[in-house]
């Protein structure tokens, strides 16, 4: 069972009580992330989420990190596109200290202008890093392919230009509005005493409530019919390919799971085994589907020896339609459900995993629900589920796409894509 409640400022709470294990895990989620952002600001989530680190009155960076690790603990943090969230693990008789220092870094951090400057340089030193590895680039430059101009296709890290417009009164000013308690939820999984944790929380997050929060309105992107090359020296050449998708919440998405187990989601499915160990086009293979608020899309990734572009696409087009026109057997659907099932029940086993779930959940969807009400879902899904499912994702074939490797040939590689 779920406990839930808000604190005094409305911040929400969701907590789940594992009372057989002796660690506890506990994440502050904001809502904050690439898509609330604009062009001039791209990449602002990012950087306070760096910048939270960098010290308070109380701690300084060391510090911060010290006071967790000491004990044995971790603490951490990541952006998104449509969520930021700061993380701790602890052995459970330490939560009092984790609530503590993840309090001080989200409301006494210092943002002095030393840090932003310092830390300006860091963030520019990750965009080139990511410059470096073609599998990120190719899907920075795929979700520009789909989205467009739309918030939703802005890298999460921002570019040279964004992040240089970035300053102090920048950063304040976009913390007090996406750091309003309306915008917070915390997520609790481990061994904890309920009412020790409510005090604690309430001293530490309850009183916090002079941030004012800004109405986020979503837009609704369509996924354009976009493809996008990037030439760079490097020895392979890394494809990424979107298809339709579902948007988060819709409970078709464990259907969808469930057949990109089948289709392409690990060593088993129809890609690996045809693209990488019959054929040997491929060094990795792999689809999944991405979901957000209101929009979602079914992508693809390969990397491989460019000779072998133009045989891999085509098989990877005959999979698309194998699928489409043939569907998936009663024992396929059997097994893919069998899979996703395992997949979920074993995640189950780690509260870290417990915690992002519901916190995630909560953030976005403001509801969770049970791990047996899960199981049932997938449990439910029918032949009638699967078949409406592959229709809707793969009967627009590949929409938009976006390779990154040397001496591309940008019309060759239209054409096979049948532009």
């Amino acid at each position: 069972m779920y406990e839930r409640y808000s604190l005094t400022n409305g911040i929400k709470v969701i907590a789940e009580s594992i009372p057989y294990v002796n660690s506890i895990s506990m994440g502050i989620w904001i809502r904050s992330g690439s898509r609330y952002e604009n062009l001039a600001n791209n990449g602002i989530s990012h950087f306070i989420e760096h910048m939270l680190f960098k010290g308070t009155e109380k701690r300084n960076a060391k510090q911060i990190a010290e006071e967790i690790e000491e004990l044995g603990g971790q603490i951490n943090a990541f952006t998104g596109k449509e969520a930021t969230c700061y993380y701790v693990k602890l052995l459970d008789e330490h939560i009092d200290i984790g609530i503590d220092v993840l309090s001080d870094i989200v409301h006494n951090s210092r943002f002095s202008m030393e840090d932003i400057s310092k830390e300006k340089s860091v963030i520019q030193e990750e965009i080139n890093m990511y410059e470096d590895s073609p599998e990120d680039l190719v899907l920075d430059l795929l979700s520009l392919a789909t989205w467009g101009e739309d918030s939703l296709s802005f890298p999460i890290l921002g570019t040279d230009k964004s992040i240089n417009n970035i300053n102090r009164e920048v950063l304040q000013k976009y913390l007090e509005s996406a750091y309003a308690p309306e915008n917070i939820v915390i997520s609790i999984a481990g061994n904890y005493n309920s009412q020790q944790v409510r005090g604690k929380l309430e001293k530490c997050f309850g009183m916090e409530n002079s941030r004012k929060n800004e109405v986020i309105i979503l837009t609704t992107p369509s996924i354009h019919s976009n493809i996008l090359v990037k030439n760079k020296d490097i020895e392979q050449t890394h494809v990424a390919l979107t298809l339709r998708g579902i948007e988060l919440g819709n409970e078709k998405l464990y259907t969808l799971l469930a057949i990109n187990n089948y289709f392409g989601g690990n060593t088993s499915s129809k890609l690996f085994q045809n693209l990488r160990e019959d054929k040997g086009y491929v060094y990795t293979i792999y689809s999944y589907p991405s979901a957000y608020l209101n929009i979602g899309m079914f992508n693809i990734y390969f990397a491989l020896n460019g000779q072998y572009l133009d045989s891999a696409i085509e098989l990877i087009k005959e999979e698309i339609h194998s699928i489409l026109i043939n569907k998936m057997t009663d024992i396929e659907i059997k097994k893919a459900k069998e899979q996703l099932k395992g997949n979920y029940i074993l995640g189950l086993e780690s509260v870290s995993s417990r915690m992002f779930g519901i916190g995630k959940s909560e953030l976005m969807l403001q509801k969770v629900h049970e791990p047996k009400e899960i199981l049932t879902q997938i449990d439910n899904i029918s032949r009638e589920d699967v078949f409406e499912v592959i229709d809707f994702i793969f009967g627009n074939g590949i929409l938009s796409a976006a390779a990154v490797g040397r001496n591309i040939n940008e019309d060759r590689f239209k054409n096979l894509l049948g532009r």
